[in-house]
């Protein structure tokens, strides 16, 4: 039987997170905050996370529209 083990996919932290989306950490924790934009944080103790899959599917979003 093969091993399926999949790797979890890495989380960026929220200063990364905004230089991928090009905005400032304030401006994310502000939309986070505020619940503007749904982009699935992840709280990791006291650090919030996220997937890069989930600002990537954000990205995807907003270029649709």
């Amino acid at each position: 039987m093969p091993d399926k083990t999949l790797s979890p996919e890495p989380l960026l932290n929220r200063k990364s997170a905004a230089r991928y989306l090009n905005v400032s950490p304030g401006t994310l924790a502000v939309w986070d905050c505020t619940k503007r934009y749904d982009l699935k944080p992840i709280k990791v103790g006291r650090s919030v996370k996220y997937r890069k899959s989930d600002l990537d599917k954000f990205l995807e979003e907003r270029l649709a529209s």
